[in-house]
């Protein structure tokens, strides 16, 4: 298993990069790119997102190892991770109208500081604190994925005045750079906790740093920003009544409930199938993070004009992928067949399945949800996608079956 995971990365990382190459070849430079001030702005912005997204990557390939290390029974393991994905749920919520209340600045602070708390929770083997922990890693969450790109946003239309179609360029670079990181600190992971034999709490100390790095970087680079006029009420209030009353928004949502509750409970599956057969988690990580971003190289490829696919046909081949993936798990996991490798091919699958969903849902949610209504939609997708998630791993803590018996659920 320890050779097969290292091939995985190289090879996979090698089709990235091939790919990636002739995308740049084939791209023409935009104005944007041409900019210095408006280069300088996304400087600015990368070096503080670009922190925080690292400090939570590098928590991920370890966590559920590290409440292994603490003996805790599976079942606990599974409650742990409910408590954290009904934290997402409850804080996501509010997060966007918490940060445009309290300032976009200081939420990004904020998210800093809960971040590197919950990090240091994990150097505690008491129940109780990790359950803590794990509600401020929700927190962490939500103003992860809600203040970042609410500030870039303000400052790029309201301060700098740079034209509005230049924002995706920074986000589709962000996206890149993203599972670039994650990639690194898959590797990271795996150097501090099993290369130095620091210990499975060793990527979450590693963390702090760079948590606390980022929050500095706002603190004295950034301007502060506001939005007190849009209330939370009036927010999910208007994309609860878009959500029921298109059609169009209602599937969009069922689809993403079913996908992504899917995708969680994969997340607390994958290193109780693997680690006992000697998997360097963090290595494995970094080559499901490779399979991701292979997919996206390839939507992005099968969208291009050379190819016009639609990014309809992109959603239904994921979905395909994953149930082909799920299909190879029930006989991989079986009690007495239990085949590493192959199970392993069926995580990467599905890791590349999520590269090819995420940019296609995307553009849908772009094209069928009105620009104003988006944020409230969002926050009522996140609700059955999170209670399903929850409710798959609440299962597992009522089962005496083995882990890998869910995947015929």
């Amino acid at each position: 298993m320890l050779v097969t995971a290292y091939l995985a990365l190289a090879l996979l990382l090698a089709a990235c990069l091939g790919l990636e190459l002739s995308g740049c070849r084939a791209k023409p430079l935009s104005r944007a790119c041409c900019n210095p001030s408006f280069l300088r702005f996304q400087l600015d912005f990368y070096q503080v997102y670009f922190l925080a997204l690292a400090a939570d990557w590098l928590q991920a390939p370890y966590l559920y190892k590290l409440y292994q290390h603490y003996h805790f029974l599976e079942g606990q393991i599974a409650i742990l991770y409910v408590c954290g994905l009904a934290s997402t749920v409850l804080f996501g919520l509010v997060a966007s109208s918490l940060v445009d209340w309290l300032g976009r600045k200081k939420s990004c602070v904020l998210f800093s500081l809960t971040y590197s708390f919950c990090c240091m929770t994990k150097l505690s083997q008491d129940y109780f604190i990790l359950l803590v922990g794990r509600a401020l890693g929700g927190l962490s969450t939500a103003l992860l994925f809600s203040a970042f790109e609410s500030w870039y946003i303000h400052e790029h239309v309201a301060r700098h005045d740079f034209p509005p179609e230049w924002i995706p360029a920074t986000f589709a670079r962000a996206a890149f750079w993203n599972h670039a990181l994650a990639v690194a600190a898959g590797v990271a992971a795996e150097v501090v906790a099993s290369w130095l034999g620091l210990g499975p709490v060793a990527p979450f100390v590693a963390a702090i740093p760079l948590l606390a790095l980022a929050g500095i970087l706002a603190l004295c680079n950034w301007g502060e920003n506001y939005d007190r006029q849009r209330a939370f009420l009036r927010t999910c209030g208007g994309g609860l009544r878009c959500l029921l009353s298109d059609r169009r928004v209602l599937l969009l949502g069922t689809i993403q409930a079913l996908f992504e509750s899917v995708v969680f409970i994969f997340i607390f599956l994958w290193t109780p199938v693997l680690d006992p057969h000697g998997a360097p988690l963090g290595i494995v990580f970094s080559s499901f993070m490779s399979a991701s971003l292979l997919g996206s190289s390839l939507y992005r490829i099968a969208t291009s004009k050379r190819y016009h696919l639609q990014p309809m046909h992109l959603l239904s081949l994921a979905v395909l992928i994953v149930v082909f993936s799920l299909f190879m798990l029930t006989f991989s996991t079986s009690p007495g067949q239990e085949s590493p490798v192959e199970s392993f091919v069926a995580f990467l699958l599905i890791e590349l399945a999520c590269g090819l969903y995420f940019p296609s849902m995307s553009f849908l949610r772009r094209k069928v949800i009105p620009e104003m209504e988006q944020a409230g939609v969002l926050n009522w997708f996140r609700v059955p996608l999170h209670l399903l998630a929850c409710l798959g791993l609440l299962v597992l803590h009522g089962s005496d079956r083995k882990t890998g018996s869910c995947f015929t659920y």
